[in-house]
């Protein structure tokens, strides 16, 4: 994270505490993460587009018992891949299906087998495994008629574009170690409800899974907009602030009582994104978008945000509303439909990228500090801080950050040790602040909003 002082005041910190050190570089490139993003592959994310295109269709409930066409033999065909690429990296990957039957609704005719297909690669520090990250892409596809299961449904872009690139992930992140669990899913029923992704989610919440962040790869297959302008050079992130519901829970009230609307579990996930992002995929821009999602719509990643779960969404620059969601056919000369020839894969694999040293860095780091807290007893212009101790045992120590209250992004920084309290001469009431916990590699967490500790 690349923090800058604000003022005078806040240049300060550095030297209330000059026998500080300043801790581990959090800017440096870590050897095996340069090494995944350089691994990922346009041509093999292309090879996996044609191969999910060449179904004919992946609708929900369309054929389930050919081997060549259909969502059957679409999800075999994913299962057996990442199986694959799982042997041939060492057999770490675990690949299983996670089915389960829908009933009738909207745009569901009949009861319906919906069939996720789930690749974990489990941590390897016994004190963060338990600790999950899950990226996902929809392999299901539609037509105009949401309900037409039998018509041409290529889905190049929706979204066989995010599910190639979750398979590239998993298939070149399996030979590699992580301290934390990472789950790779392509799942079903996205165009017929967020059905497969809400099955696993609502899963996740019944077993108490610790799942610290979650990302959707929705259409991320064209740098292209609907008037021919290009832009290869950034991608959406959608993250929303505070959550849709009908009464505000303590969390909520906490982060509107103390202005941190834009703190929530999903706009720290976000930063820590961008972050990682943009420093091993270099000229990309991560551009947060401070919503759930495109205006009144959806995607996988919002049944996460409904069980508590900080979730984002990656979506191309502009969408081509021409190439989705639309019948195969010719009108004025334009050639309409969500075919390949329209996909950027070299793009793709710049998401993917993105998306790689996110989850990988992350997954090294140690857990965002939990119990983070600000004393407000008594009145006073410094802003004491206190936190829980973490249990890594490569944790570096803690590192508080800053940012003016009209600011997005952290803007200052103050690395602190391992003290589990620290008091800044900066007001809370005129900053907004978090804690980093960074291990020995300079791996930094996203960072925990400070509730009132009273």
């Amino acid at each position: 994270m690349h923090c800058k002082p604000l003022i005078l005041t806040a240049l300060s910190v550095l030297a209330v505490a000059p026998a500080l050190a300043a801790g581990p570089d959090t800017t440096r490139h870590q050897a095996q993460i340069d090494q995944i993003v350089k691994e990922i592959s346009p041509l093999r994310i292309e090879g996996y587009i044609n191969k999910l295109v060449g179904f004919r269709t992946r609708h929900t409930m369309s054929d389930t018992v050919s081997e060549t066409e259909g969502i059957g033999a679409a999800r075999r065909w994913i299962k057996s891949e990442l199986e694959r690429c799982g042997a041939a990296q060492g057999g770490r990957l675990q690949v299983a299906f996670d089915s389960h039957v829908a009933p009738v609704s909207a745009r569901i005719s009949r009861p319906t087998e919906i069939v996720n297909v789930v690749a974990t690669l489990p941590g390897t520090q016994a004190a963060s495994v338990d600790r999950m990250y899950v990226v996902s892409g929809h392999y299901d596809s539609r037509n105009t008629d949401v309900m037409d299961a039998k018509g041409d449904a290529p889905g190049a872009n929706d979204d066989a574009s995010g599910t190639a690139a979750v398979m590239e992930m998993a298939c070149v992140m399996a030979k590699y170690k992580f301290d934390a669990t990472l789950v790779f899913m392509t799942v079903a029923a996205e165009e017929q409800g967020l059905l497969g992704a809400a099955h696993w989610a609502e899963l996740a919440k019944q077993k108490n899974l610790n799942i610290a962040g979650m990302f959707t790869n929705d259409i991320i297959g064209s740098s292209r907009d609907e008037h021919g302008k290009v832009d290869n050079t950034q991608v959406r992130l959608f993250a929303e602030g505070l959550p849709v519901q009908k009464e505000n829970s303590d969390t909520v009230r906490t982060l509107i009582q103390t202005g941190g609307e834009n703190d929530s579990l999903s706009r720290q996930l976000a930063r820590a994104v961008k972050e990682a992002g943009e420093r091993y995929v270099p000229k990309f821009k991560v551009n947060v978008i401070q919503r759930r999602d495109r205006y009144l719509r959806g995607g996988d990643h919002m049944p996460f945000l409904e069980r508590g779960y900080a979730a984002l969404r990656f979506t191309e620059p502009a969408e081509d509303f021409n190439h989705q969601h639309q019948n195969i056919r010719t009108e004025n000369g334009v050639l309409i439909g969500d075919l390949p020839q329209y996909d950027d894969f070299n793009y793709i694999a710049q998401v993917a990228r993105v998306n790689a040293a996110a989850l990988s860095s992350l997954s090294l780091a140690p857990a965002a500090p939990a119990k983070v807290q600000v004393r407000t007893a008594k009145l006073q212009n410094d802003t004491e801080l206190v936190w829980q101790a973490n249990a890594e045992p490569d944790l570096a120590g803690y590192r508080i950050v800053w940012r003016d209250t009209s600011a997005a992004e952290w803007q200052g920084s103050q690395f602190v040790g391992k003290a589990t309290e620290f008091t800044l001469p900066l007001s809370k009431d005129n900053y907004y602040f978090g804690v980093q916990a960074i291990d020995t590699e300079g791996n930094a967490s996203p960072a925990s909003y400070p509730t009132p500790l009273r």
